[in-house]
């Protein structure tokens, strides 16, 4: 069974920064796509950040590129998302995937979801 569990939400102001982690009980972690969804009150969930196995390529949402950076360590079964330049448009709760897949239509999906961790952007 796959256990993902994130940290690092909280409240900030905007134009601040947060940094999220998240662990992940996989054996085989450093052989997936990682990656990292976020949930807005009233809306669906949409895709972040990505990132290939081995720390390789990286993918990011139109709306947070150049802000975002995600990264992981394979060593202690973690990615993480820096999050800097804040803005209140992402509040939202973020959820940690496992072993992401893109379809052909370019949408990102996930079998293996985190609890999630709130973030709030305060202006």
């Amino acid at each position: 069974q796959v256990q993902l569990g994130e940290s690092g939400g909280g409240l900030v102001q905007a134009g601040g920064s947060l940094r999220l982690s998240c662990v992940v009980s996989l054996r085989t972690f450093s052989m997936y796509f990682m990656g990292w969804f976020r949930q807005a009150p009233g809306k669906e969930r949409e895709f972040v950040s990505a990132i290939a196995w081995r720390g390789g390529s990286t993918y990011y949402a139109d709306s947070v590129k150049g802000r975002f950076t995600i990264s992981r360590d394979d060593a202690k079964s973690t990615v993480y998302l820096q999050m800097n330049s804040l803005k209140p448009e992402d509040t939202a709760i973020y959820y940690c995937a496992a072993a992401l897949r893109r379809g052909s239509d370019g949408t990102w999906r996930s079998d293996y979801w985190g609890q999630g961790t709130q973030v709030t952007i305060s202006s």
